[in-house]
Parts: C-alpha cells; sequence; structure tokens
C-alpha cells in the first residue's frame, strides 16, 4: 500500500471524488487549493482532499473509496496517514458530513468528535436532493480530531 500525492490533473480521478462529493460544482471549490492523495494498493483504492482552513485547521473535504474496496481499512489509513502527516502543523482536523448512518460510525471510529452543524447545507447548495443509506441529508455536521 503506498499513499502519494497528486499535484497535476486531479479531475482525472473525478468518478472517485464524486462518490464523497456528487457535484463537481462542489469539488470544483475546493479541489485545486486542496491538497490531494491517493491510496495504491494493486490500483487507486481511495482518495482524499484536504485543505488549509486557518487557524491551525486542516479540513478534509473529499474522502473515498472505491465501492468494491469498501470495508478493508483504506478510509482509515487515509485519516491516520493525513494525522501522522501534519500532525505538529496544524491541531485539529476537521470534517464536515451528512448527518448518515454511514458516515458518522466511521469518523467516530477514526477518532473524531461532534463539533457543530451548518443547517440546511446540503438544500442550500446543491442543485439536487442527496441521500445516503435512504437518509435525505439536509444539514452539514462537523467532526473534529485533535492533532
Amino acid at each position: 500500500m503506498e499513499i502519494r500525492q497528486v499535484k497535476d490533473n486531479k479531475k482525472r480521478y473525478l468518478p472517485l471524488l464524486l462518490l464523497a462529493d456528487e457535484q463537481e460544482d462542489m469539488i470544483d471549490r475546493y479541489l485545486e487549493r486542496g491538497t490531494m492523495y491517493i491510496l495504491e494498493d494493486g490500483g487507486v483504492k481511495g482518495e482524499c482532499v484536504v485543505t488549509d482552513e486557518g487557524g491551525g485547521v486542516l479540513e478534509l473535504k473529499n474522502i473515498a473509496t472505491d465501492p468494491s474496496c469498501r470495508s478493508m481499512g483504506y478510509g482509515r489509513a487515509l485519516i491516520a496517514f493525513i494525522a501522522a502527516r501534519y500532525r505538529g502543523t496544524y491541531s485539529v482536523l476537521q470534517v464536515g458530513t451528512g448527518d448518515s448512518p454511514l458516515t458518522v460510525p466511521f469518523y467516530e471510529k477514526c477518532g473524531f468528535v461532534r463539533s457543530h452543524r451548518v443547517k440546511n447545507f446540503f438544500t442550500d447548495h446543491y442543485d439536487h436532493p442527496i441521500y445516503e443509506c435512504g437518509v435525505r441529508l439536509t444539514d452539514m455536521i462537523y467532526f473534529r480530531r485533535d492533532l
């Protein structure tokens, strides 16, 4: 398993990026200013994008694992890599997600705790309803983890 930074042509990973953020213009808001990493293990298995939000906060804007490789530890490996890579440079790693029975337990298992909520984020910023595990996402739930 190898994790490496992608500096050019980040959109070549758009199909994977769209698994975590299903509207391309929303990805466009952070992709170029963010730092992208891919995890390879006999091919690309996952990716993530992090951004500097100021004040010592690093935000995980996008993290996705190939659907055929879920529950194999690749998402956790990416988060562990990011935490180790940025420890000492940033004090907090945060992530915003929908209030979904799929993502919330994943982040909690990775050591994140609930921080705050942005009301109606998904309904205000996306041009279509977003569903995950049969749940319509409305608010963005933020989680934080000390680095």
